[in-house]
């Protein structure tokens, strides 16, 4: 009864600096009992505009312009979900606070990146701003990107060694998910089509090439964008299909400082020692697979 009065008092204190914003308060008493937390909500109110809704959803700060309770349905649903399935089978430390703003449109969204923060979007779904410590979504786009998102800052507290294309091909994987006998599921997406036609043009690199890439590599040009995403996403995916991709995250995390690259850990992981020989198996098992027009 005494968390719960704490709770109250917390929520009405809110209320009463956030002025015009709604504070929708959720079951999660970190919100009242975490000084990170508290004091990072103190910096918010001077920078959360009127009309949103907050929704604290520890270690995350759910910020949008859509009505209050479908701000609320997308904490729930979407950012607590995730999280809850992400610490379950991968991430044991949470973040720091991150705030997730999520703008109902286009034209919101870009219109708040540029007020807000003094950015201009180079995507249409939404982005991470380190320097502000925040999630930056056009909601209107779908909650899969969200989902990507939120796998990169767990990621960054529990590895921070990791290396882009598992960062990124993790983060893909789940940007398309359900679940499934209570755990994340990945599932075939609008990345396959790409990914597709590269295996049919010869286009894709070798696994050894995609888990050496440097950021720069990996983040290269348009093409190579949409096409190493693709093929770290369906890498992973057949990691999943195959019961090996939380084994592969456990060992690649305990062997990062010998194994850099993930690579070997992979081989080890698929017992497998002709990594040319398993590519064109990983490819006609790609081909195999089937997405809807």
């Amino acid at each position: 009864m005494k968390r719960n009065s704490s709770i109250i008092l917390f929520v009405i204190a809110l209320t009463a600096f956030f002025g015009e914003c709604t504070f929708a308060a959720t079951n999660a008493p970190i919100a009242a009992d975490n000084a990170a937390m508290k004091a990072h909500l103190e910096e918010l109110k001077t920078n959360v505009p009127a009309g949103f809704t907050i929704v604290v959803e520890s270690p995350f700060v759910v910020i949008g312009d859509e009505a209050p309770e479908v701000v609320r349905t997308r904490a729930a649903k979407t950012v607590k979900w995730a999280v809850e399935m992400l610490k379950q089978d991968y991430f044991k430390t949470d973040p720091e606070p991150i705030d997730i703003w999520l703008f109902r449109d286009k034209a919101s969204y870009e219109h708040h990146a540029l007020t807000l923060f003094n950015d201009t979007p180079t995507t249409p779904f939404g982005y991470y701003s380190a320097e502000h410590r925040a999630l930056i979504m056009n909601i209107s786009t779908g909650s899969g990107t969200l989902v990507h998102e939120i796998v990169h800052p767990y990621m960054r507290a529990n590895f921070p060694a990791c290396p882009p294309w598992f960062n990124e091909g993790l983060a893909s994987l789940y940007e398309a998910s359900v679940e499934k006998n209570g755990h994340i599921r990945g599932l075939i997406n609008w990345r396959f089509k790409g990914l597709a036609k590269a295996i049919k043009d010869h286009k894709t690199v070798s696994f050894e090439q995609l888990t050496a890439f440097s950021e720069t590599e990996f983040y290269g040009g348009n093409e190579s964008y949409s096409q190493y995403y693709g093929e770290a996403r369906y890498l992973c995916y057949y990691l999943q299909e195959q019961g090996l991709l939380k084994k592969f995250y456990s060992e690649f995390v305990a062997n990062a400082k010998d194994d850099p690259t993930g690579y070997q850990t992979l081989k080890r992981v698929l017992g497998v020692d002709d990594m040319k020989a398993f590519q064109i198996k990983w490819e006609q098992f790609i081909l195999k697979l089937e997405i809807s027009p």
